[in-house]
């Protein structure tokens, strides 16, 4: 958006459009008149008539100092935002187009103390399948989904900064010696992890797939369901899927990746 356009009057859809690129552009804990303006391309005579309006309703305060942050009605907006918004509703369908695009089982699995649990499920449509159930717990320090569930929250060290690196964690016969797993993250606001989802099956099939068709479907979807969630996809430490978008989501497995553990 630019200043030429500025003073053009585009009528009501344009100026909810300009409002919207203002309340965009409150990144930092307090932003200044001139700084709205340069970050909208807009004039300051229109950034500071469509602030009062937007502080009129709450949606901005005016500090003494003249700078600008959000107000309460923002907060508001967002609690009722998760109040109305159920997981039950969105990932299951997610699932479910995973399990019929790659013919393996998904499951989107969250963090429980030294646990994760499979929230939701979609099975294959095979008679030989990954046996995972919504509700099962299981071990965090064994398996893909477990790996990058850790990776994600923080946990330091080369296996966990590759996967951060990569975007997802894969995993063979850690958990069953006769089973492998992918899995990539799910973000929601903050950037903070709502959960990650795994494509899990017979190790032999998996290996047959590979990594380079498992890895682009999981992005798809991942990145589609951070988005419906409120998360950053172009946040500037998930680089890696900002690679994939470029063409590059056929990361080559890792060691790491390969690496087997006792069952």
């Amino acid at each position: 958006m630019s200043g030429s356009h500025d003073s053009n009057d585009d009528g009501g859809v344009a100026a909810v459009d300009r409002a919207l690129a203002i309340l965009d552009a409150l990144t930092d804990e307090k932003t200044s008149l001139a700084e709205l303006s340069k970050r909208t391309g807009l004039y300051k005579s229109t950034v500071l008539r469509l602030a009062k309006s937007l502080e009129r309703y709450g949606y901005l305060l005016r500090s003494e100092d003249g700078s600008y942050r959000l107000g309460s009605k923002v907060l508001y907006l967002g609690s009722l935002y998760q109040k109305h918004f159920k997981l039950s509703e969105i990932v299951p369908p997610v699932l479910r187009q995973i399990a019929d695009e790659l013919h393996e089982g998904a499951s989107f699995y969250i963090a429980d103390g030294d646990q994760r649990v499979v929230l939701h499920r979609a099975d294959a449509s095979r008679a030989v399948r990954d046996l995972v159930r919504e509700g099962d717990r299981l071990t965090m320090t064994r398996g893909a989904a477990g790996h990058a569930l850790r990776a994600f929250n923080g946990a330091r060290g080369a296996r966990f900064d590759r996967i951060r690196e990569l975007m997802y964690a894969a995993s063979y016969g850690e958990r069953d010696p006769e089973i492998a797993a992918v899995a990539c993250p799910v973000f929601t606001h903050c950037n903070r992890v709502a959960g990650v989802v795994s494509v899990s099956g017979p190790r032999y099939r998996i290996e047959a797939l590979g990594e380079p068709k498992i890895v682009p479907v999981l992005f798809k979807h991942c990145r589609a369901l951070t988005r419906t969630l409120g998360g950053d996809v172009d946040a500037p430490q998930w680089s890696g899927w900002r690679k994939a978008a470029r063409g590059n989501a056929k990361p080559a497995p890792t060691q790491l990746s390969k690496t087997r553990s006792r069952p």
